[in-house]
Formats: structure tokens, C-alpha cells, sequence
């Protein structure tokens, strides 16, 4: 059996140690892999593993060390990676039959980055098809279970990333968020998962999906360990056209110094969402622990149109443009949820997409107008708790209709908009499942965010918890 405290480890520690020379790395991949050998059978967050390059690159990482030369900030440190990132030489299927066997001859940019950081890869973590849906299942990679009630969700579509690093599979996770799909699962699993601001982690090489919608950014079970990640992982890369310059800062060291003085709004619904009363309660209960933190914390909705409709047009003329095209050889053995959603797609007029552009930044400027009075929004992160694992959203909250996309009405919306978002553990439901609190920042302010959800962490901890998943 995994050596449990090990792999509960946090990054911080394990990087640390492995440079101190009081943890090898070989432990450190080790420990890893026999978590993923004794849980995944039971979970199946990972599609595939690289236990042999892995082991390989510990003995390096461990011989490196003995040489006493210079260290990246990650070596030695397990990460694994969604499978709708490129990995050079390793399978990469985005959950879909037509790549059952597809390998890139090139790494995205994150992963080249995480290698040159000395990041350790163990493998690749369950995705839906394409990434297309908020939880977690495809015909090709199977369910992908919550690991506190296991006939539950694990959220998506970065389901497989927020369930390894819940359960000790490794510290580190790359998630990717077109809609919510690091901070869903991170809610779902009871982790952390920061949607960085458009642009600030590269892309590069990968295939299309949706736009710029699109970002990629860490799961963990820390502040501090995503602060670390994001250190080694953002940044310009000419690789990706819209990616950002290097704002010069340390995100670890944002951690600190606290959020006394801030201004931070909170609102369970937006104003118009549907949000399950549990779910509201415990959130708002969290939130208010700003007010204690010094934080000028007003109770406020942001006034802002739904944007259900501008996001649902945008996200479905993108996905058919990259996938409509495959609907006819390949429609019978897609997902049917992606099918009525390609389907779905192909009644989008070139009228309709360039309309939904306009009203998009009309939203901006709605959302931009609130930030000019507030440092941070908080609200709850998904308006559900976790789900059963045999459904793909929920259709009803306390006998209200839901339109497709309204279980995950709070995330969307950033993605719209391209600010830093994070998803953080706020409290457990009365049957055992996480509720997670969403920090949504100022535009490129990544920084805030980290601190507000390094103070949170230290008011209301909840690493304590991960002990319980067996």
C-alpha cells in the first residue's frame, strides 16, 4: 500500500525536501504510482499511465540531485496531465475514438514547461469527449467517479485531474477550463483549481476546441502548490499568439501578507441563477469569513445580463467549426450529448456568431464596471453539489427548470470574460460531498486571487480532509 502521508504531501514540502535531500524523487514517483495502482481501478481518473518514463525520470531527478546541480522549482514532483493536452510520444485520445490511438510528435507549451521545470509526468487524467460537457464520462474512456461518494460526479471535463489530485495521485494537475471545467471538478472533488486569466498560461501546439474560451491552469490540493505551478507554467511563449507577457511577479510569494483592506462582494445567484439551498448556505457562511480577515465585505448581486445564450452560441459555432466535420463518418460512436450538441451547432448562422461577439463585449463592460468598485467577487462555484455519476447536468433545482448550462451558470461567465477565477474547498454537504467557494478577480490579477485564496486556506483549512478519502 501507498505510503498515504506521502502522497499527501504537498508540493511545497516535496519539492523542498528533494532539494534538502530528505525525499528522493524515486519516493516521491513511487509513492505516486502505487496510489494510482490501488485507486484508480475504483476511480478512473487516469487513461494512461507512463509509469516507465516516470521511474526513469525520477532516477534521473535523483541522480541530478547527487550531483548537486541546479535545481528547477518543480524537480523531482509528480504532475499529471489532462488528455487534451499534448504530451510528445504519449497517447492523447481527448476522450474520443477517433484518437483512441493518436500520439503528438510535439508537447504543449505547459508541458514543456513543466518538464523544464523538473516536473516528474505520470500521466494522462479522463476527460469527456473533446472536453464538451461538465462532468466527466465518454465512450471511450468510461466514468470518471467522485472519490468522497463514489456513485457520485466527479465534475469536468478536468474530472480525471481533480480526482487524482483528491486522492493523493500526485500533488499537481494540469486542468483546462473552456467553461468551468477546472473550477467544477475542483468543487466536486473538494480541491482547488485556478482558471488563470486568458492568455497567461501558453497553449501552443493542441487541437482546436474552444477559442478563446480556453484556458489552461493547475489542480491541487494548496494555494501555495497552485502559486508554485503557476510560477513555473505561465508566462509569453510566441508558440501562442494571444499569450501574455511576464508580469514579473511571484505568485508563491503573493500568498502572503493577507487581504486586510480589500473590497469583496458576495452573491449566492448572480441576481437570476438557480442555486440548491445546501449549496448557498455553506458558501455564503465561507465567504463571510472575509469579513473577518479585515476584508470590506458587502452582500451585493452584480447586476449583469445572463449570459447563457451569448456563451451557448460562441462555444457551439466553435466546437462544430472543429468538430462538425467529423459528425457523418463518426456520429454513431461519439458521445450522444456531443452529438445534439454538434447538431445543435450547425443551425448557427455567421449573423448569429458575430452578434453573440457584440453582446459579449457589451458583457464585459457590465462585468468591468462592477470590478471598478470591487477587488473580488465571490459566489458559490457550482450551483449543485455533486450528482449521480449516471447523469451528464442537472434539469431541475427545488422544482425550478434549468436550461442546459444554468448547473454551471456561475463559471461560464469568466470564461467570457477571461478574468483569473479559482475554485477553493468551503465546507462538506451533510452527506459527505464538497461545496466549493469561486473567487473571481480583476482582469490579469491572478495575484489577488491567490492571496485572498491563501488567507481563506488559512482560516478555514481543509487539507485535514483528504485523510478521510480512504
Amino acid at each position: 500500500m501507498a505510503d498515504k502521508e506521502l502522497c499527501l504531501m504537498p508540493a511545497t514540502e516535496m519539492a523542498a525536501a528533494i532539494r534538502d535531500k530528505k525525499l528522493s524523487p524515486v519516493e516521491a514517483v513511487d509513492a505516486a504510482l502505487e496510489r494510482i495502482e490501488e485507486l484508480n481501478p475504483k476511480l478512473n481518473a487516469f487513461c494512461t499511465l507512463t509509469d516507465g518514463a516516470a521511474r526513469d525520470a525520477a532516477k534521473s531527478a535523483e541522480e541530478a540531485v547527487g550531483r548537486g546541480e541546479e535545481l528547477g522549482p518543480l524537480h523531482g514532483v509528480p504532475v499529471s496531465i489532462k488528455d487534451l493536452v499534448f504530451t510528445k510520444g504519449v497517447r492523447t485520445t481527448l476522450g474520443s475514438k477517433i484518437f483512441e490511438d493518436f500520439v503528438p510528435d510535439e508537447d504543449a507549451v505547459v508541458v514543456d514547461k513543466l518538464k523544464g521545470a523538473g516536473a516528474i509526468i505520470l500521466g494522462k487524467t479522463n476527460t469527456p469527449e473533446f472536453g464538451h460537457k461538465g462532468v466527466t464520462n465518454s465512450p471511450l474512456l468510461g466514468t470518471t467517479y467522485n472519490p468522497w461518494v463514489t456513485d457520485r460526479t466527479s465534475g469536468g471535463s478536468s474530472g480525471g485531474a481533480g480526482v487524482a489530485v483528491a486522492t493523493g495521485m500526485g500533488p499537481l494537475a494540469v486542468g483546462t477550463d473552456g467553461g468551468g471545467s477546472i473550477r467544477i471538478p475542483a468543487s466536486f472533488c473538494g480541491v482547488y483549481g485556478l482558471k488563470p486569466q486568458y492568455g497567461r498560461v501558453a497553449k501552443g501546439a493542441g487541437f482546436p476546441g474552444m477559442g478563446s474560451f480556453s484556458h489552461t491552469g493547475p489542480m491541487t490540493r494548496t494555494v501555495r502548490d497552485a502559486a508554485l505551478m503557476m510560477d513555473s507554467i505561465a508566462g509569453p511563449d510566441d508558440r501562442d499568439r494571444a499569450s501574455l507577457p511576464d508580469q514579473g511577479i511571484s505568485y508563491l510569494d503573493s500568498c502572503e501578507g493577507g487581504v486586510r483592506g480589500l473590497r469583496v462582494a458576495w452573491t449566492p445567484d448572480f441576481g437570476y441563477a438557480a442555486v440548491d439551498p445546501q449549496v448557498r448556505a455553506i458558501a455564503g457562511e465561507a465567504a463571510r469569513v472575509f469579513a473577518g480577515l479585515g476584508c470590506e465585505f458587502v452582500e451585493e448581486d452584480p447586476g449583469f445580463d445572463d449570459p447563457e445564450a451569448v456563451f451557448m452560441t460562441i462555444a457551439q459555432a466553435d466546437v462544430y467549426g472543429a468538430w462538425g466535420g467529423k459528425l457523418e463518418e463518426w456520429g454513431g460512436k461519439m458521445d450522444p450529448t456531443l452529438v445534439e450538441m454538434l447538431q445543435a451547432s450547425d443551425n448557427v448562422t455567421a449573423n448569429d456568431y458575430v452578434k453573440a461577439g457584440h453582446q459579449r463585449e457589451a458583457f464585459w463592460g457590465q462585468v468591468n464596471s462592477f470590478f471598478e468598485r470591487y477587488d473580488l467577487l465571490l459566489c458559490p462555484s457550482t450551483a449543485v453539489p455533486p450528482f449521480s455519476a449516471e447523469l451528464s447536468r442537472v434539469d431541475e433545482i427545488e422544482g425550478r427548470k434549468l436550461g442546459p448550462l444554468s448547473w454551471v451558470a456561475l463559471t461560464f461567465p469568466f470564461n467570457l470574460t477571461g478574468q483569473p477565477a479559482a475554485s477553493l474547498p468551503c465546507g462538506w454537504t451533510e452527506d459527505g460531498l464538497p461545496v466549493g467557494l469561486q473567487i473571481v478577480g480583476r482582469r490579469y490579477d491572478e495575484a489577488t486571487v491567490l492571496k485572498a485564496s491563501a488567507a481563506f486556506e488559512e482560516a478555514l483549512p481543509w487539507a485535514h480532509k483528504y485523510k478521510e478519502i480512504w
